[in-house]
């Protein structure tokens, strides 16, 4: 199939041969006006492999799928570096919004910059597919009919995660290391829960700021507490740091008897972790790349280019919110965001990771969970198959109810 998609990387060389100051471009043929969605994320950060150019590629791979155009209008993926920042974020949307008549965003990097995107997206009525930020108050307190939620939530991970490891008799007793800011936040208070609930308890918890590089003391904290578990809530190179810093302090279940848990762990972290340091931790995710013929099909696609880099839920998770958006927007005729967001509410999601997928009213696109296990070296027998799937938890379980949520849909 051709492709059609135009990236970011082929409009900036054209605006700079051009002297443009913009990246507005226009489409010769019939006069068409490109249908633009743009890919906020971290591309540069310490969630550069989580979210980033993954996640270009996965919305590229959606409009080839889907054909490369829309009510005649050539599909563009237009990308911007949000560095995590509420400002830059809400800035670009702005901008993308007014000026370049950008019909939707994809991604949101962290959950600070992601709200930040999701302010400006109500105001200019246009759509907003959350698949990056993981406080579940998207589909909860800050619900619209703008906007979706894609592949998972800090609720969705503490249940799968926290429930699986909290059922161990030997694992009751807690302590957190967070990064400070609303995804990080939203994940120790909902694995709090989960703990608690199973009859556990929290020795104490750590704050720290987002690009931590240096976890040594928060760590000596940590082992000190005399918790059964770490938690880690944080994600990206942070968490990569942590863990291996954690193995250099003698902490993990092989050294001093902690169990560590990366509360928020990809398998795209895992190469640069390595299965020494990242065995037998346990996470979970809405995808995993090896899970069947259909994820190990798209997954090579993937890689061809993404070389050496494994995909994680975030980058499915763009495919199928850029493919099951474009589909609503072909099937109603028109871009009106409340109309095209109703219509993918009710009309199930279908691709290569989901099956007749439900989304809820506020929002919350209803996946199972896959709780995941990393192997050790001697258990790997093909590349990149790192992980091992322990238990689906189905999405009723996984997230949170509907009444629980605090939905209040506002536009």
């Amino acid at each position: 199939m051709m492709k059609t998609s135009i990236t970011r990387r082929t409009l900036l060389s054209t605006a700079a041969a051009l002297g443009a100051t913009t990246l507005l471009p226009r489409i010769s043929a019939a006069n068409a006006e490109p249908f633009i969605i743009g890919v906020s994320a971290d591309m540069s950060g310490p969630y550069v492999d989580t979210t980033g150019p993954g996640q270009i590629v996965a919305a590229e791979m959606a409009v080839e799928d889907f054909g490369g155009k829309v009510l005649g209008r050539p599909v563009v993926i237009y990308s911007i570096d949000d560095q995590n920042k509420t400002d830059v974020a809400a800035a670009n949307a702005r901008k993308w919004f007014d000026v370049d008549g950008v019909e939707a965003i994809v991604g949101g990097g962290n959950s600070a910059a992601a709200f930040a995107i999701l302010n400006i997206a109500r105001e200019a009525k246009r759509t907003f597919l959350v698949a990056g930020a993981g406080n579940p108050d998207f589909a909860g307190k800050e619900s619209s009919p703008i906007s979706t939620q894609w592949a998972y939530d800090t609720f969705a991970q503490a249940t799968a995660t926290g429930a699986y490891l909290s059922r161990d008799a030997s694992a009751k007793k807690w302590f957190f290391i967070t990064t400070d800011y609303a995804f990080g936040h939203a994940l120790e208070r909902d694995t709090t829960q989960v703990v608690m609930n199973s009859g556990g308890d929290v020795a104490g918890s750590v704050r720290v700021p987002l690009g931590t590089a240096d976890f040594s003391s928060l760590l000596l904290q940590a082992q000190a507490s005399g918790a059964d578990v770490i938690g880690f809530a944080v994600a990206g190179q942070d968490l990569v740091n942590a863990l291996k810093q954690a193995g250099e302090f003698g902490i993990g279940p092989d050294a001093n008897g902690q169990q560590l848990a990366g509360l928020s762990l990809f398998s795209s972290d895992l190469p640069g972790l390595g299965l020494e340091t990242a065995r037998g931790l346990i996470a979970s995710e809405s995808f995993y790349w090896a899970r069947n013929d259909q994820t190990r099909a798209w997954s090579k696609r993937f890689f061809e280019r993404r070389p050496r880099r494994i995909p994680n839920m975030l980058h499915a998770g763009v495919y199928s919110a850029v493919l099951h958006y474009l589909k609503s927007v072909e099937a109603l005729g028109n871009t009106d965001a409340i109309a095209v967001n109703t219509h993918m509410r009710e009309t199930p999601v279908n691709d290569f990771n989901n099956t007749d997928v439900r989304i809820r009213d506020d929002g919350r696109v209803m996946n199972p969970m896959y709780v995941l296990r990393v192997k050790r070296p001697d258990q790997v027998t093909e590349e990149f198959d790192v992980q091992e799937i322990l238990g689906v938890v189905a999405p009723e379980t996984a997230f949170r109810s509907r009444d629980a949520s605090g939905c209040e849909i506002r536009t």
